[in-house]
């Protein structure tokens, strides 16, 4: 019980934290837009109306992947500037479940994306917002969400040892949007690509969506991604623990 308002407390306020910064604001909202924008007349250019619904979904997914790398890569340096770092990692609970809701709420910021696309597409543009399945279809935003918080701890845990390591946020977004078929279908990128994109839990929390909104079977990819969420979070746990470590030893966890 105490784990669980732990978790609830640190998701809540840094949800509120990170939804009066700009840069979120931008990220989250703003961006989506120019890319729905963007990819309807593309779409519409190549006389496929069908596939409207995809760009916008897919434009709003852009942009949780963009707000989860961002979140999870600032978390621990703005815990840095803010002096908090050390009384946290000093505290009783494991650090571990301090940073997981931070990260939490960085993939869930990427809600506004996606609704933002949703609706931007249906009062600007007229594109019909008919879903196959759903339940399926919240059920399988949820599991992504979920799935991207988990991914965030992984990655955020780099963040303890290494303070450069804000570089990959801005190295990882465009890669990431390919590998996991969000810009385009994985069926026309290199056959080399696709066991990568199978070790990432986005690449099935987004297919699982797009079959729920435009119609498939989305629970095959509800279930991958949940399972690769449980291992995430198990990788991160021990990755926390190890960075948090070396960091004491080597006395670099204040450092800036």
């Amino acid at each position: 019980m105490r784990i669980a308002r732990l978790l609830a407390v640190c998701w809540w306020f840094q949800l509120k934290q990170m939804t009066k910064a700009g840069l979120f604001v931008f990220t989250s909202i703003i961006e989506p837009l120019i890319f729905a924008t963007l990819a309807y007349y593309l779409f519409k250019a190549g006389h496929r109306p069908g596939t409207l619904l995809y760009a916008a979904l897919s434009a709003g997914l852009m942009g949780i992947w963009t707000s989860t790398l961002f979140g999870s890569g600032g978390a621990i340096n703005f815990q840095r500037w803010q002096g908090v770092l050390e009384p946290l990692v000093a505290s009783p609970p494991p650090y571990a479940l301090i940073l997981f809701p931070q990260t939490l709420a960085a993939a869930s910021i990427g809600l506004y994306s996606l609704a933002s696309t949703l609706l931007w597409g249906r009062v600007i543009f007229g594109i019909p917002l008919h879903f196959a399945h759903p339940v399926a279809f919240v059920i399988s935003i949820v599991v992504t969400i979920v799935s991207l918080g988990v991914l965030g701890l992984v990655m955020g845990a780099s963040f303890i040892l290494y303070r450069e390591a804000n570089a990959l946020s801005n190295m990882l977004e465009f890669p990431v949007w390919i590998v996991t078929g969000v810009i385009v279908p994985l069926s026309l990128l290199p056959g080399w690509i696709h066991p990568l994109s199978w070790i990432l839990a986005p690449t099935w929390g987004y297919r699982a969506i797009h079959n729920a909104a435009l119609g498939g079977n989305p629970w095959p990819g509800i279930g991958i991604a949940l399972g690769l969420a449980a291992v995430y979070f198990f990788i991160g746990q021990a990755v926390v623990g190890a960075f948090e470590r070396r960091a004491r030893e080597r006395a670099t966890l204040s450092l800036v």
